[in-house]
C-alpha cells in the first residue's frame, strides 16, 4: 500500500509543500498589493501603458504587433499565435508606473519572440508535451496505485507518472530565463527611452519584481510536489523491496 502518514496526517505535505503553497500565495497577494500601490504613482510625462509598449517596440524595430486592450486585473500578455499584446484595463490607457512597467514587460516578450530569444522558443516548443504530460500525470499515478496490488509492473506506471508531472517542472525552469530577462528588457527600455523619470523607475522595478517573485514561488510549488511524490512512492517500493 503506498501512503506516507504519521497518524493520518501527511507529513510529506506540510514540510516539503504547504510552505511553498504558502509562499505562492503570498507572492500572489504581493503582486496585487504592488501594482496597486503604484498604480497610484502617475508618470510625469503621461505615457500610457499601450503608448510605452508601442515605444519599446519601435526601439527593439519590431513591427506588425497589434496592442489591444482586455478586461480583467493583470489579465496582461504577449499572443504569439495572434502576434498581439493584450493589455488589462489597468494599464492599457494607465499612466501610472506600474502599468507602464507592465506594459514595457509584455513588449518584451514580443521583442523575445522577433528577435529569437532561445528560452522563449524552448519554451514555446515544449508547452504542448508539457500540457500533455500534466494531464497524464495522476492518472497514470493513480491506475498504478490500483493495480499494483496485481502486478509489480504497475508500479511502473507510478513512475511515469511522476515523470510526467516532472514536466511541469521543466516548464517552470524554462519560464524563469524568459520572464527576468522581459523584465530586464523592460527597465532597459524605460531608462533609454525616458519613458519615466529615475524617481518614478523605482514602481515599475518594484512591480516587476513582485511579479517576477510569482513565477519563483510556482517553480518552488513544483519542484516540491515533484519531491512529494518522490518520497511517497520511493520509500514504499523501498519497504516493499
Amino acid at each position: 500500500m503506498y501512503y506516507n502518514y504519521y497518524y493520518g496526517f501527511d507529513w510529506t505535505y506540510l514540510v516539503l509543500v504547504l510552505p511553498c503553497v504558502l509562499l505562492s500565495l503570498w507572492a500572489s497577494s504581493n503582486v496585487n498589493s504592488t501594482f496597486k500601490k503604484y498604480s497610484k504613482q502617475y508618470s510625469r510625462r503621461g505615457i500610457t501603458g499601450a503608448e510605452a509598449a508601442q515605444r519599446v517596440l519601435s526601439a527593439n524595430g519590431v513591427r506588425g504587433v497589434q496592442i489591444q486592450r482586455v478586461s480583467g486585473n493583470l489579465t496582461d500578455h504577449y499572443d504569439p499565435k495572434a502576434n498581439v499584446i493584450r493589455l488589462s484595463d489597468g494599464v492599457y490607457q494607465n499612466t501610472s508606473t506600474a502599468a507602464i512597467g507592465v506594459a514595457c514587460h509584455e513588449a518584451g516578450h514580443a521583442v523575445q519572440y522577433a528577435q529569437g530569444y532561445a528560452p522563449i522558443k524552448l519554451r514555446a516548443a515544449i508547452i504542448p508535451i508539457t500540457n500533455f504530460g500534466s494531464k497524464l500525470a495522476m492518472p497514470l499515478i493513480l491506475l498504478g496505485i490500483l493495480f499494483s496490488a496485481f502486478s509489480y509492473m504497475a508500479e511502473w506506471l507510478i513512475y511515469l507518472g511522476i515523470a510526467c508531472f516532472g514536466l511541469s517542472l521543466v516548464f517552470q525552469l524554462v519560464t524563469l530565463p524568459v520572464e527576468f530577462n522581459a523584465s530586464r528588457r523592460a527597465m532597459q527600455a524605460i531608462e533609454q527611452g525616458n519613458l519615466l523619470t529615475e524617481d518614478e523607475q523605482k514602481g515599475a522595478r518594484k512591480t516587476l519584481s513582485a511579479a517576477a517573485l510569482t513565477y519563483v514561488a510556482a517553480t518552488a510549488v513544483s519542484l516540491a510536489q515533484l519531491l512529494r511524490l518522490l518520497a511517497l512512492f520511493g520509500n514504499n517500493r523501498r519497504r516493499s523491496d
